[in-house]
C-alpha cells in the first residue's frame, strides 16, 4: 500500500510540467510574468483540446489549483486543463490591476488596462498558441476575486465559469451581478465562498450577493456558494478549490456506483439514450468531446442485462462502433444480445468476429474465443 501511494504521489507530481515566461503587453505598457501548466497528454494527443483556467494571483493560487486539477484528472474525475497563472504579488501589482472607478463601479486606469490585457491580449495569445477547448474559467482571491466579476458585466462574457474566493466586491456589485445573470443568454457557472473566520467587512456584501443570486431563476446559471465553518480568509481557498472544480465539471465525471444505482439501474428502458445524453451534456456544457469511457459502456451493459432489456445491446453496439471502431467492443455487445435472446448461431459469429479485432478494457481475444466455442457448442447441428 505504501509503495502504491508513493507511485501515485510521484505520478501526480510529474503529471504535467509548468513553465514561467515573460509576456510583453502593449495594453499594460510593460512585461508581465505568467506561469503555464500543460497536461501530460498535450504532446501525446495532438488532436485533443483542453479547458483553460486563468488564475489571478497566480503566484500563490497556481499550485493549489494545479494540484487539485492534476489529482482529479489522475482519477478521470476532472478533465485535464491548461492552467495559466498571472503573477501579481511581486510588487503588489494586484492592487493597481484591480483599480475601478468608485463612482460608476467599473475598471478604470490600470484596472481598465489590465481588463483589456486579459481579454484582448492574453486570451487570444493562449488560444492561438495552445489547443484550448471553448470552456474558459477565471479565478481570484479577495481583491482579484472582486475584479474578475467585471467580466460578467459584458453582454457576452469572456469566461464560462467564475471562481470568486472571498471577493472584495466593488460598490453595487452584489446587485449588479444577479441583474446581469438574470438576463444572460449563455450558460454560466458561478462559485463564490467565504468562511466564518473571513475578513468581517468582506462577509456582508458576499452574503448579500448570495441572497440575491438565490433569487435568480435563469436556468442557464449554475450557482454555488460555500460558507465554511472554521475557515479563515486564507484557509477557505483550500476548501473552495475542489468544490468549485467539481461543481463546474460535474457533467464530466464517469458513471459512479451512486449514479448507477440511483439513476440508471432503476430505468425500465432508455439505457443507451441515458449514456449518449450524458456525453451530449458534457459536450454542450464544457465544449469537450471525448470517447465514451469503457467503464461507462460496461455500466450501461450491466443495467441492460439486469433489466433484461436485451434489444438495447444492439444500440449499444452501434455506439461502440462509433467510439472504438477498431476494437472488439461493438461485436462483443452484438454477440451478447444474440446470446441473451437465444440466437446462438449469430452469437457465435459475432464473438468470432470480435476475436479478430483489438482487445479493449477487460475484453480479450481468449475471452472471445471461449464465448465462440460456448455458443458453437449450444448451436443445434443440422
Amino acid at each position: 500500500m505504501k509503495q502504491t501511494l508513493l507511485i501515485l504521489l510521484f505520478s501526480i507530481s510529474v503529471f504535467s510540467q509548468k513553465t514561467t515566461q515573460q509576456f510583453d503587453s502593449n495594453k499594460l505598457g510593460e512585461t508581465r510574468e505568467i506561469t503555464i501548466g500543460l497536461p501530460p497528454s498535450y504532446e501525446k494527443k495532438p488532436n485533443k483540446r483542453y479547458p483553460i483556467l486563468i488564475l489571478l494571483d497566480g503566484d500563490y493560487l497556481f499550485d493549489p489549483f494545479y494540484g487539485a486539477l492534476n489529482y482529479g484528472a489522475y482519477w478521470d474525475d476532472l478533465p485535464e486543463t491548461i492552467i495559466v497563472g498571472i503573477t501579481q504579488n511581486k510588487k503588489d501589482e494586484r492592487t493597481e490591476d484591480s483599480t475601478y472607478d468608485a463612482t460608476n463601479g467599473v475598471p478604470s486606469g490600470k484596472g481598465a488596462q489590465f481588463f483589456e490585457f486579459i481579454g484582448g491580449e492574453l486570451l487570444p495569445y493562449l488560444e492561438k498558441k495552445y489547443r484550448t477547448a471553448p470552456f474558459r474559467i477565471i479565478a481570484g482571491h479577495d481583491t482579484t476575486a472582486g475584479f474578475l466579476n467585471f467580466f460578467l458585466y459584458k453582454d457576452t462574457p469572456l469566461f464560462n465559469a467564475y471562481i470568486s474566493l472571498s471577493p472584495e466586491l466593488a460598490p453595487g456589485m452584489e446587485n449588479h451581478i444577479p441583474e446581469k445573470l438574470s438576463n444572460i443568454k449563455q450558460p454560466i457557472f458561478y462559485y463564490q465562498s467565504t468562511g466564518d473566520g473571513d475578513v468581517r467587512q468582506l462577509q456582508e456584501p458576499i452574503k448579500k450577493l448570495d441572497e440575491n443570486m438565490k433569487l435568480v431563476t435563469n436556468p442557464l446559471i449554475n450557482y454555488k456558494f460555500d460558507n465554511f465553518k472554521g475557515a479563515s480568509h486564507y484557509s477557505l481557498v483550500l476548501y473552495s478549490i475542489p468544490n468549485a472544480l467539481y461543481q463546474f465539471f460535474d457533467s464530466y465525471k464517469p458513471i459512479s456506483s451512486t449514479e448507477y444505482a440511483d439513476k440508471i439501474a432503476v430505468l425500465q428502458t432508455g439505457f443507451v439514450d441515458y449514456l449518449t445524453n450524458k456525453y451530449d451534456v458534457m459536450s454542450k456544457n464544457l465544449g469537450l468531446k471525448i470517447p465514451i469511457r469503457i467503464n461507462d459502456f460496461k455500466a450501461i451493459e450491466a443495467a441492460i442485462l439486469k433489466n433484461k432489456a436485451y434489444p438495447e445491446l444492439d444500440k449499444l453496439s452501434d455506439i461502440a462502433k462509433k467510439n472504438y471502431p477498431k476494437s472488439m467492443l461493438a461485436d462483443y455487445e452484438l454477440g451478447l444480445m444474440y446470446e441473451k435472446t437465444g440466437d446462438t448461431k449469430k452469437a457465435a459469429k459475432s464473438y468470432q468476429t470480435a476475436s479478430q479485432l483489438e482487445e479493449i478494457g477487460t475484453l480479450t481475444k481468449d475471452m472471445m474465443y471461449q464465448k465462440y466455442e460456448d455458443m458453437k457448442s449450444l448451436t443445434p447441428k443440422k
